[in-house]
């Protein structure tokens, strides 16, 4: 029996003796892809070579890639297949081999090295590749009757526009007692019986915005392999999750709450959906994912909270998640080290989210109190639908879990009602679901062009103006011939000194000239790769193909920015040095007018530590350390400790900047000659923009000295108005805020001995209605918390009965109302009573049965209002 790990090994070694190079696997977030939140198979990394926006340094590769789905979350742990997160095989051709050899190398795989029986192994094809039935046939010797020819759904692989082709798929027979029992069952059946373990993708054609299908010249390969799938083949278990890639972390997860895995329906799933969750967010954290309220953060925090909830249906109330995912480093850390290096930072992550969870988990079980006790009071024993989908949507909680505190207490909820709303909501985001084209119409005009006219040849590291020639003029996505005076357009040059933007970094600014001819450029960008596309307006003359012209980058802008860049890295490093080494970079920009830089910490950062990077990154800037840029490999880079954006993808060779022995880096951008050209360096901001993640933001040079400046003179004024040298206003302020606090205090005392007083001659107004003390007065109360506090003094002293006090202040209402809670039973609400009162104040409001408040315009009609309420009150009693 082989084991997961060994699956995975044997495979890459395979394809690595037939010339295949063998890359680690890309992150899970996308990079230069905003179409898609995850990568979710093992061609994503690829694509650009495949769209032919990029070319590859290798056209035969081999990897086994992270992925996440997230379409079905809620049949993970239902059935035999559904995750979040898992392996993909796969070897790709990009213009190197095709079928001839893909489908040899295939059954030569699962047959030779896996040992799987061929007469248990199936084939699929697309509808007419006579090609692959040829091969498969003929060359490698599957019989014509284990061949299923499937159709288009199944068969064709393609997203809107682009590279597209047939596919082939290798099915495992598991046998009968496996499958459904129906005479008709066979390969495509739902059932269980045949298993799909590979899929190879022959991309063979081109898809236009029409949808016609244009042979490719350059054709390639793209194979999935399913490694969890396969593995539970052969170690002949029932589904994935008993396979020892996941049964070891269940079985863990198990022992923390004193559980056995097999015992009980229940409890396997919840060990199911744990295991598989945590694998998910364990993976999307290391490679940079946090939990936040949209986008794949969002994706992280709803996995999290819901494998939460499913320990808190096991029996548990501890933090347990960060724990798990311990066992995940240890099961996965030797074939991804990446877990291993950043597993603090990740259970830290963990931990803080689950432990907001949990605090959401109480203010959810609050409101289920809440919604249990109007229900009693309204005489019902009944939650609705859709108050338990709110608590599910709002709060976490899982129908079970609202189901089973809904039935200590005797009450039960609306299953149909919650599974309307369920689809409800389902049904809105299919219909807010766009399609997300391979590639778009833009990428594929540039691509095109790229194809016709070259690469343009980037000079602007050493030089700043450059001689070019204008290869495309495009306005409104059309490529034009000309763009004359007052026109707004994209133009290409062979050559440009301008950097697009890239790397956090925006693009430059510049001016292109000619006699007669004047363009003001305003944006830089690479829509493939490769290729600088500048837009701009022509302020006089007219562009045209072909014009020979001179480019010259606007010289401030691009010095400004650099000062930004190299402070970036300078406080990169800073940062490391005062924080520690789990400090990584998560994102930045940099632009002429200022930097920002989000990194990984678990806590905002101290004024004094602040005040500790400031001085580390200004003496490296007043040590004058020169700024060294030379290539090399990647391994080598790394080998002497260059600092690399995790996740980014980079090819053999990288440009690093290094800074004397302070700073060493990988980095695209542009930068300074030495470190004391950065100037001043000032930090002006720092932030939490997601659990475990925080951001700086800092200003250099001229930036830095106005910022100096407007603070110099903001703490002028302020000692100006208190009467005080600049150096004594920080004393002065707080000597007169101590003093406001005296007057406050002092405020609030007499406030306190005036609302005694009014309650005195309040209680006075008391009226009985069917044998229920009842007070509706007016008083004199500041706000609306004052007006609360002697609310509070009233029911305290009549013990049993309604309250509404209102009061004016100025051109407002407030309005109180409260019913003690043995009157709760009696039909009494006092968040309906304050509603129909406001009515008449011209406002509106409402609350809890207790206690509620409300608002109104009309001080005039306040007492014609609390005259109502006796008769609303009235009403109320059953």
């Amino acid at each position: 029996m082989m084991t997961g790990n060994e699956i995975r090994e044997g495979y890459l070694k395979f394809f690595e003796s037939k010339g295949h190079k063998r890359l680690p696997s890309a992150s899970l977030i996308p990079v230069n892809d905003p179409s898609i939140l995850w990568t979710a198979a093992g061609m994503v990394p690829f694509k650009p070579f495949f769209t032919g926006a990029a070319k590859p340094e290798y056209t035969k590769v081999t990897t086994c890639q992270k992925c996440i789905r997230t379409p079905d979350i809620e049949s993970v742990g239902r059935t035999a297949r559904h995750h979040t997160f898992f392996e993909m095989l796969g070897n790709f051709s990009f213009g190197d081999y095709f079928k001839e050899s893909a489908i040899p190398w295939a059954w030569e795989f699962v047959t030779e090295i896996l040992r799987l029986p061929a007469e248990k192994l199936w084939i699929t094809i697309y509808l007419d590749d006579d090609e692959a039935y040829e091969i498969w046939h003929k060359v490698v010797g599957v019989p014509a009757e284990r061949i299923v020819r499937l159709d288009k759904d199944t068969n064709f692989w393609e997203i809107g526009v682009g590279p597209c082709g047939p596919c082939s798929e290798i099915y495992v027979d598991l046998g009968a007692a496996r499958g459904c029992g129906s005479p008709d069952c066979a390969v495509g059946c739902d059932c269980d019986r045949y298993l799909e373990i590979w899929n190879l993708v022959f991309i063979q054609f081109f898809r236009d915005e029409e949808g016609n299908y244009t042979p490719l010249a350059s054709k390639g390969i793209d194979t999935g392999f399913g490694l969890e799938r396969v593995a539970s083949v052969l170690q002949g278990v029932p589904s994935n999750f008993d396979t020892d890639l996941l049964r070891e972390i269940m079985d863990y997860t198990a022992g923390l709450f004193g559980l056995e895995y097999g015992r009980e329906e229940k409890v396997d799933l919840a060990l199911k959906v744990i295991a598989d969750h945590c694998r998910a967010i364990t993976f999307a954290i290391t490679d940079g994912a946090l939990p936040s309220n949209e986008g794949r953060g969002y994706v992280i925090r709803r996995l999290l909270r819901r494998a939460a909830r499913f320990g808190r249906l096991l029996g548990t109330q501890d933090l347990f998640l960060y724990k798990v995912g311990g066992a995940v480093v240890k099961q996965m850390g030797q074939a991804y080290p990446e877990l291993v290096e950043r597993k603090d930072h990740v259970l830290s992550v963990v931990h803080s989210e689950e432990k907001r969870f949990s605090e959401t988990l109480a203010l959810g079980t609050e409101m289920l109190n809440r919604l249990m006790d109007e229900a009693k009071a309204a005489g019902s024993s009944l939650i609705t639908g859709a108050d338990a989908f709110k608590l599910y949507d709002t709060y976490g909680f899982p129908l079970e879990l609202t189901q089973e505190m809904a039935e200590e207490q005797g009450f039960m909820v609306d299953t149909d009602g919650f599974s309307l709303a369920m689809e409800d909501q389902r049904r809105r985001a299919r219909s807010a679901r766009q399609e997300t084209e391979y590639i778009s119409e833009r990428g594929a005009l540039f691509q095109a062009l790229r194809e016709e006219i070259g690469e343009t040849n980037f000079v602007g590291y050493d030089s700043l103006e450059a001689k070019a020639s204008v290869q495309g003029i495009f306005r409104d996505g059309e490529r034009v011939k000309t763009a004359a005076a007052g026109a707004e357009a994209e133009f290409i040059l062979d050559v440009t000194p301008c950097y697009a933007e890239s790397g956090g970094q925006v693009g430059d600014y510049g001016r292109l000239t000619a006699p007669g001819l004047e363009v003001e450029i305003y944006e830089v960008t690479k829509p493939v790769e490769n290729l600088f596309v500048h837009r701009g307006r022509v302020i006089s003359g007219t562009l045209s193909e072909h014009d020979l012209v001179t480019i010259q980058v606007d010289v401030s802008r691009r010095l400004a920015t650099c000062r930004n860049h190299s402070a970036t890295h300078l406080l990169h490093r800073a940062l490391k040095m005062v924080l520690g080494d789990h400090v990584s970079q998560a994102g930045s920009l940099v632009d002429p007018e200022r930097l920002r830089f989000d990194f990984t910490h678990y806590a905002a950062i101290a004024d004094g530590d602040i005040r500790k990077v400031e001085e580390i990154v200004n003496n490296a800037v007043l040590d004058d350390l020169p700024v060294d840029v030379f290539e090399t490999s990647v391994d080598e880079a790394k080998a002497m400790g260059a600092a690399a954006l995790f996740g980014e993808k980079y090819g053999e060779r990288v440009r690093v900047i290094r800074m004397g022995d302070f700073s060493l880096e990988l980095c695209g951008g542009t930068h300074l000659r030495n470190t004391a050209e950065v100037g001043l360096f000032k930090l002006v901001g720092e932030s939490s923009i997601g659990a475990g993640l925080r951001r700086v933001e800092a200003v250099t040079g001229k930036g830095a000295l106005r910022y100096v400046n407007d603070q110099e003179e903001q703490l002028t004024g302020v000692a100006r108005l208190v009467k005080a040298a600049p150096h004594e206003a920080a004393r002065r302020v707080e000597a007169l805020l101590e003093h406001n606090r005296e007057l406050e205090a002092e405020k609030d005392a007499l406030l306190a001995k005036l609302a005694r007083y009014q309650v005195h001659d309040i209680l006075d107004r008391v009226q009985e209605i069917k044998g229920i003390k009842v007070l509706a007065a007016q008083a004199t109360a500041p706000d609306m918390d004052s007006l609360r506090s002697m609310v509070d003094l009233l029911r305290d002293k009549i013990g049993s009965g309604v309250i509404i006090l209102g009061s004016a202040a100025g051109d407002k209402v407030n309005l109180v109302a409260a019913v003690t809670k043995d009157l709760l039973g009696a039909g009494l609400h006092a968040g309906k009573l304050v509603k129909e009162v406001a009515a008449v104040v011209g406002g509106g409001g409402g609350g809890r049965p207790e206690m509620a408040q409300a608002g109104g315009k009309d001080p005039s009609r306040l007492s014609e209002a609390l005259e109502i309420a006796y008769r609303v009150v009235e009403g109320q009693i059953k």
